[in-house]
Order: structure tokens, then sequence, then C-alpha cells
């Protein structure tokens, strides 16, 4: 049950509180529930659609977002936004690319790719919403937090001190394999488009996973919470763009 509370407490804002100081096996074993905090997101937002399905489909989409954002506490676009003002201002530099990862203000990259982001998932959602395949709210959020899965499993954690080193010993690596695949497989019951948007999904996280190794060696916190928030997106867009040309 720990394992579960520490992840819920992590990845949302529902107020948990944890009785007692988790272990490094613990906080390692969260990592296998991270998908089923991805599906309790999904859930809500499917039943927020479901419940308010009679309002107008943009005021729908953007409350649909913000909740979205909310639920998260914006925890994985704040690393989105870490990762890109690291990436334009490393200039290619490893330790200044990290550096910069650990400075708390955002600068005008960060912003941008925040602006940039937010509009391609309020603009796919919109679409998504006017085909009312509310349903699908529920598969994006589940495959994105796979991410933290692989990452951890396949690529160094390049910071030797903090959580994420301890996490990366001790993550339950057979396991962790069983939740990507059952997770993968579950994109089938959403037809083709499931099945495409989990691909697009995997291609993406292969190349973000290339970008990190080229260039810091490896995997951090913020890289790891910008790759959630670009494969969610990903995935949301390439599941819309499948459904008019699979019509075609």
């Amino acid at each position: 049950m720990m394992p579960f509370l520490i992840a819920l407490q992590f990845l949302t804002t529902f107020p948990i509180e944890l009785k007692q100081m988790p272990s490094k096996q613990q906080n390692a074993q969260s990592l296998l529930f991270y998908p089923v905090i991805g599906l309790m997101i999904g859930v809500i937002l499917f039943a927020i659609a479901t419940l308010l399905y009679a309002l107008p489909v943009i005021l729908l989409s953007s409350l649909i977002l913000v909740v979205w954002i909310w639920l998260t506490g914006g925890l994985h676009l704040d690393g989105l936004a870490d990762t890109a003002d690291a990436w334009v201002g490393g200039f290619g530099d490893p330790e200044r690319t990290l550096k910069i990862m650990k400075d708390p203000s955002c600068g005008p990259i960060g912003v941008l790719s925040l602006i940039i982001l937010c509009l391609l998932k309020w603009s796919a959602l919109y679409v998504l919403l006017q085909q009312q395949l509310y349903s699908a709210l529920i598969l994006f959020p589940l495959l994105a937090r796979l991410a933290t899965l692989f990452l951890f499993l396949t690529t160094n954690y390049v910071r030797e001190k903090g959580l994420g080193s301890s996490i990366a010993e001790f993550i339950p690596k057979t396991a962790a394999i069983i939740v990507c695949a059952v997770c993968l497989l579950a994109s089938v019951y959403w037809g083709w488009a499931g099945i495409i948007c989990a691909i697009s999904m995997t291609g993406t996280l292969l190349y973000l996973r290339y970008k990190f190794i080229q260039r810091i060696g490896g995997i951090t916190g913020d890289t790891v919470g910008a790759s959630i928030e670009i494969c969610e997106t990903v995935g949301l867009l390439i599941f819309v763009i499948s459904l008019f040309y699979s019509v075609q």
C-alpha cells in the first residue's frame, strides 16, 4: 500500500500524508504504480467529459485541460520548462545543461515551451471532444507515465545524490517490464487509433532517451517530467490525426 500512496502523493495534488518515511525500496516500487495514477487521472477526465457533455466543446476542452494540469500540480510542466531552458541555454555542454536545470527560475524558452505544448494539447482535446471520444482521455495519461518506468529501467540517472539514484538502484525490473507490456496492450481497446498512439508515444520516448544520453549521458527528474508531458501531447495529437486519416 505504501508504494501506491507514495506515487499518489508525488504525482497528484491529492492530500496524501505518509505515516512514516518511505524506504529506498518502497520509493522504487512506487514507480510500478505510476501508470495506475495515470489511469486514475484519465478516469477523472473521462468522468468530467461525460458529465459535462452538454457544454460547448470550446469550454469543455478548456475545463478538462485546467483540471488535467491541476491534478498533477504542474509537476511535469515544470520539468518540461526546466529541460527546455537547459537544452537551449546549455549550448551543448553537459555541465552547463545540468546547472541550468537546477535553476528554479523559468526563462523565455521554458515559458514558450509551455505555451506551445498547452496550445497543442488544448487543440487536440477540442477535436477529440468534438468527436465525442471521451473514453480516449483514459489512454494518454496512462501510457505517458510508462515513460518513467522505461527511462529508469534503461537509462543512467546522472545525479549521484538524490531520490532518483536510489530509485534506479532498487526498481523491480521484472515487474516493471510486465507493467509496461500490459499497459501497451491496453491500447488495443481503442482500435487502430490506440495502437498508432502507443507506437508514436514509444517512438517519441526512444528519441528523447537518445537525446538525453547524447547531451547529458542519461536522465534527471526534469527530463523524466518533460518526457511525460511530451509523450502525452504526442499521443493525443497522433490519436486525433489518425481518426481523420482512417476515415478517408
